[in-house]
């Protein structure tokens, strides 16, 4: 039996809720000239790339984007896609999605192997029952679920198109 999907976020909403991040981000960083965001392969690339342009558009920050692919079934492997060095930089780590708080915790660790100035975690959906302690600075959506519940985030290329409750 297939589960009921419900509509959380729709494209236009989603819209409104990227822009309102994106100012955020660039209200809590006005004093820097350039940021990095990396987002969490894949849906957390998708959502960075977005910012990223948002804040192109609204602000004189100088924006890179990349990423780090976290294996979900062996954490502690794992690839960030970069050569730059982060040290010394602002960084803001982008997910779509924070369940339990693993991969932003795993996603963390990765990067923390630099001297970073400042590190943010900014997420399109926070779910509030995580398991690891992690708090997002920066928050789309906030959605109250049970456990058994699944945040579906639909994507269309470099689009986010919608948000499900499974």
């Amino acid at each position: 039996m297939k589960k009921k999907q419900v509509l959380i976020l729709d494209q236009e909403r989603i819209s409104y809720k990227l822009r309102r991040m994106a100012y955020e981000i660039w209200e809590r960083n006005s004093d820097e000239k350039e940021i990095i965001l990396i987002g969490v392969e894949k849906g957390g690339k998708i959502l960075a790339d977005n910012l990223s342009a948002l804040l192109n558009e609204i602000s004189p920050l100088k924006v890179h984007t990349t990423s780090v692919n976290i294996n979900k079934k062996n954490p502690i492997n794992h690839a960030l896609d970069f050569e730059m060095n982060l040290s010394g930089k602002t960084v803001v780590l982008c997910d779509d999605v924070v369940n339990s708080g693993k991969t932003i915790m795993y996603s963390l660790n990765a990067i923390l192997s630099f001297d970073l100035k400042k590190v943010m975690v900014a997420v399109l959906v926070d779910r509030k029952h995580k398991s690891f302690p992690v708090a997002s600075d920066i928050v789309g959506h906030t959605v109250a679920t049970t456990i058994q519940d699944h945040i579906e985030v639909e994507t269309k290329g470099k689009t986010i198109t919608a948000v499900y409750l499974e």
